[in-house]
């Protein structure tokens, strides 16, 4: 009897374990043989590839950044359990990836992606790997759409479009970030989504931006990623290649994307000093040799897909900083070549209190021209060559010359055009108050007012103007154009105002 309960116990075992199949597992093993500030070198792993994710048995993880004959050089990217040498680690078999999904609009994101302040695996779509190829050129379509800024001097003289990649630099506490945030704020009434990844910055700057954006923007069409000045260096170096996959799931959904690198001069530092880490030869101002190649394949990843791939978009406006004006040093010309023009914010108009501090003599915008309007068109191609012409004429009131009366006049309207580029920060104005301030100028009536009155005066008009003529202000926010006749009503209107209500308020 107890032989048979055996027989039967044992049939039931066997028929059990067929059902499970069982094979030997390789798993690759390194050891610490070195741990530095954000960089442990491992010996062992000989199949590793560049770029892998490692696994510390403290949990800390890795990315496999260089590959010698013995060891490997692996930058930290998080730092749970504190590595030892001896410590063991372990390969993953994959690339650095960032999960992506709708769920991520309106977060805060660390480094990798991961909101900082909330779970969210039921709701991962996808993982998009970090560093990915750029699109290929038969991929892509021409800008034709613009990006408003809502600043009346870049949206009329240096214009950007969707797809673009406009640089902004200039020196310390010159309005770079003001000029990026008030982009992102006149989002708010498009189908744009803005993506501001923080590199290396401290957290009151952080905390500050996303406030304003908060108080005064759509953070249901933002994504904040943010790497704080304390937080790893790999981290820094990763953070604008992980914003970079998020907005590329965005532009494949058929969306168009913002994305605002700041700044990449930090990102630079960060990647000179892993660099330096790993005992790669310095190079000029002891920059690795491939420091170009880490901007160009970063930003060769933006621009504007064909219809038939869905015809979404991503606009880079990467920030950079210069020293005392010096344009022409090593990251800033690197950048300046790989993008398609820049705004330069000037020290010296900043401390004029002309804001924001756009230098148009140094700026530029190589493609933007295309997406305008046809009504910004034709009012920025006139004025772009009489502003060039008082730019360049301004210089010689400085030594009290006897001008003819054609300059002055020349000089006088300037002036004029330079009060109304002046605006204060997070107050961005819609395409029709760009083109009834420019062609309020434009009619002369302003050309003998005194220059402190011309912003509350132009306001004025303009306010009373669309109170008035609500279908003309339409024709310019819908269709981008207007009538000759239109175009005339609107310069009768300005000047019989003007003489009603300021004729008295001259120079």
């Amino acid at each position: 009897m107890l032989e048979d309960r055996l027989e039967a116990f044992f049939q039931k075992l066997y028929s059990k374990l067929k059902e499970y199949s069982f094979e030997p597992y390789l798993e690759e093993e390194g050891t610490a043989v070195s741990v530095g500030d954000d960089i442990v070198f491992l010996r062992g792993l000989p199949n590793a590839t560049l770029f892998e994710l490692v696994v510390f048995e403290r949990e800390d993880t890795g990315l496999i950044f260089d590959l010698d004959v013995e060891t490997a050089g692996v930058v930290l990217l998080q730092k749970r359990g504190g590595i030892k040498a001896g410590d063991k680690a372990y390969r993953t078999g994959r690339m650095v990836s960032v999960p992506v999904g709708e769920f991520i609009l309106g977060k805060v994101l660390d480094g990798l992606g991961s909101p900082l302040e909330e779970e969210f695996s039921r709701k991962i779509e996808i993982y998009y790997p970090v560093e990915r190829e750029a699109p290929p050129l038969l991929h892509r379509d021409f800008v034709r759409e613009p990006l408003y800024t809502g600043i009346t001097v870049i949206d009329a003289l240096i214009p950007i479009g969707r797809g673009q990649r406009e640089l902004i630099l200039g020196d310390p506490a010159t309005g770079k970030t003001a000029l990026a945030v008030d982009t992102v704020v006149n989002q708010k009434k498009s189908d744009v989504i803005s993506i501001y990844v923080s590199i290396g910055q401290k957290r009151e700057h952080i905390q500050r931006v996303y406030q304003f954006i908060a108080n005064y923007g759509d953070l249901s069409k933002t994504i904040f990623l943010k790497v704080e000045a304390g937080e790893p260096l790999g981290l820094q170096y990763l953070a604008p290649y992980t914003a970079t996959a998020i907005a590329e799931f965005l532009r494949d959904k058929g969306k168009s994307v913002l994305i605002i690198y700041d700044d990449l001069t930090k990102h630079a530092s960060s990647y000179r000093s892993l660099s330096l880490l790993l005992k790669r030869p310095p190079g000029r101002e002891a920059f690795p040799g491939d420091i170009f190649y880490l901007h160009s394949r970063l930003l060769e990843r933006a621009g504007k897909l064909k219809d038939e791939l869905g015809g979404g978009s991503i606009t880079a406006l990467p920030i950079v900083e210069t020293q005392q004006g010096n344009i022409s040093a090593f990251i800033p010309t690197n950048l300046i070549s790989i993008t398609d023009g820049q705004i330069y914010l000037d020290v010296e108009l900043f401390n004029k209190n002309i804001r924001p501090a756009v230098d148009v003599g140094k700026s530029v915008s190589r493609i933007g021209g295309k997406a305008q309007v046809p009504i910004m068109k034709e009012v920025a191609g006139k004025l772009k060559i009489e502003y060039a012409q008082f730019l360049e004429k301004e210089i010689f009131t400085k030594f009290g010359m006897k001008l003819e009366e054609e300059t002055l006049k020349l000089i006088q309207r300037g002036h004029r055009y330079r009060e109304i580029f002046k605006q204060k920060p997070l107050h961005p104005r819609s395409l029709e108050e760009h083109i009834l301030h420019l062609m309020l100028v434009d009619t002369g009536v302003l050309d003998e007012v005194p220059l402190e009155k011309v912003t509350e005066i132009s306001s004025t008009l303009i306010k009373k103007l669309q109170e008035s003529l609500p279908e003309i202000t339409k024709n310019i926010k819908t269709l981008g154009r207007l009538t000759t006749k239109e175009r005339e009503i609107i310069k009768k209107f300005f000047s019989n105002l003007f003489q009603e209500l300021y004729a008295g308020q001259r120079d």
